[in-house]
């Protein structure tokens, strides 16, 4: 038996020579052992002209099975994510299908996915397999900001506009109904994520009451459905850990149709005892290859968002800030679907529709996220750091900056229930304008506690720069964010 290294820069040549060899004297041939990244393949006859030994076998299936885990976990992401926040909903805050969730305290804020802690969320999940669903959004135009989403988070229309809209389910025929604006989405279940935008708390509730969501067989007589709110009832919609993240997705793939693009996947589940139409019942191989895939997975989600090599991201080379919103709405590009872009931006946030890329449009928001100061350090909760907010930021309605966990990308958790600093506050403003932010376990002295956001030792966490509206000075970056620095 003969031992070969195998790698990129000598393989190919050692495979060639080692088939010269074969074809010139087969008589010859002597069993044969290649070292490899997952460790090593033993054959028969050689590896050009010889079989894999049993071992070999089972080695390279449980590795083919647990690569295609693994690639399965960061295409799912969006899926599953969507599809926790649904389960969070209904399981631990009691929300029957259509019935809106109103998340508005900061408490109430701790289980969603890079929430804004300043504006209230309206979200009802529906359910469109019994037929098509209305929402009648209230007036006057601008008071609320939303779109609804697929179940893979991909935007089926913007919620801005005044008026009754219907939403039909895959593969069902769409009513023919007067005054309606008519909706087909790809998925049996979609989310109606609204934002209330009146300042005034008593003028955003005015708002919410007149936002209705019914089946369309109830329209001349719609009943009226409950307004639930956490009141303090814990809930977490970050995509669950181990065997349980496989059996959301078995569950949610029975629950939907395939998608024509997702076809190899649902091939490369099979063998791993994902597969429509069936229950979900791994055996031990499969438990054990999708448990290890689930960490893998994670990890590699996370060095796909926190060090992100895309060009979506890219803002300036001189900072450390960059464009959160990776994926493009529909998340397609020209030549394939981007399915690097959308797991770095769903595995930290949900939802992507064209207003929350206002870094191209100019309209709507501008999210901006960094994961290290300005000396190249990860952010940490034992560190106090200091933004210095340059004066006159282009943000036509407001500016904020919020802190998030890394652990489960929710606000981040401190006695003080502060995750957040805006120009809607009463901030302490330098005399040349600018706005220094304090981010940190100590408390600042004096009027500058008014611009301080707690963090918390032994854990790591990261912010998003949110502009509402941008104008020219930041589109043409006249106007730069700078890095965040350690306080002197």
């Amino acid at each position: 038996m003969r031992t070969r290294i195998f790698s990129h820069t000598t393989g190919v040549l050692a495979c060639a020579v080692a088939f010269g060899f074969v074809i010139a004297g087969a008589a010859t041939a002597r069993a044969e052992t290649i070292d490899t990244r997952i460790g090593k393949l033993e054959f028969t006859h050689g590896f050009q002209t010889g079989y894999p030994t049993d071992e070999t076998v089972q080695k390279l299936y449980d590795e083919r099975d647990f690569q295609r885990a693994v690639q399965a976990y960061l295409w799912s992401i969006p899926l599953i994510s969507m599809a926790q926040w649904r389960w969070s909903h209904e399981n631990e805050l009691g929300t029957r299908n259509g019935e809106i969730a109103v998340i508005e305290s900061y408490k109430d804020r701790l289980g969603g996915l890079t929430y804004n802690a300043t504006t209230p969320y309206v979200l009802p999940f529906i359910d469109l397999n019994k037929g098509p669903w209305v929402l009648d959004m209230p007036g006057p135009k601008g008071s609320v900001r939303g779109a609804a989403h697929d179940m893979w988070q991909i935007g089926i229309t913007a919620i801005t506009e005044p008026g009754r809209y219907i939403f039909v389910g895959p593969g069902q025929e769409a009513p023919k109904a007067d005054g309606y604006k008519t909706f087909q989405s790809p998925t049996n279940g979609i989310l109606l994520g609204i934002r209330l935008m009146p300042e005034d708390r008593d003028e955003a509730i005015r708002v919410l009451k007149q936002v209705k969501v019914y089946p369309f067989a109830e329209r001349e007589d719609p009943k009226q459905r409950d307004v639930i709110t956490p009141d303090g009832r814990p809930w977490m919609a970050t995509a669950p850990v181990g065997l349980r993240y496989w059996e959301l997705l078995a569950d949610t793939i029975n629950r939907e149709p395939v998608q024509e693009r997702d076809r190899f996947f649902m091939a490369m589940l099979k063998p791993l005892g994902i597969e429509k139409g069936k229950p979900f019942s791994p055996d031990w191989r499969q438990q054990r290859i999708l448990m290890e895939a689930a960490i893998v997975g994670e990890a590699m989600a996370k060095a796909n968002d926190y060090a992100k090599r895309l060009e979506t991201s890219h803002y300036r080379d001189d900072v450390k800030w960059e464009f959160a919103v990776t994926a493009n709405p529909d998340q397609r590009d020209e030549f394939y679907d981007q399915l690097d872009e959308r797991a770095a931006w769903f595995y930290e946030a949900v939802t992507n529709d064209p207003a929350m890329h206002g870094h191209k449009t100019g309209k709507g928001q501008v999210y901006l996220a960094t994961y290290k100061d300005g000396d190249g350090d990860w952010l940490d909760g034992g560190t106090n750091y200091v933004l210095r907010v340059p004066p006159n930021v282009p943000a036509e309605t407001f500016w904020s900056i919020t802190a998030y966990e890394v652990s489960t990308r929710t606000l981040i958790q401190n006695k003080y229930e502060i995750a957040d600093r805006s120009s809607r506050m009463d901030l302490a403003v330098n005399k040349d304008g600018s706005v220094d932010i304090y981010i940190g376990p100590n408390k600042p002295e004096g009027d500058r506690a008014k611009n301080w956001i707690p963090t918390e030792p032994g854990r790591a966490w990261f912010p998003y720069f949110r502009l509402y509206s941008p104008k020219k000075a930041f589109l043409d970056q006249t106007w730069v964010l700078p890095d965040i620095q350690k306080a002197k």
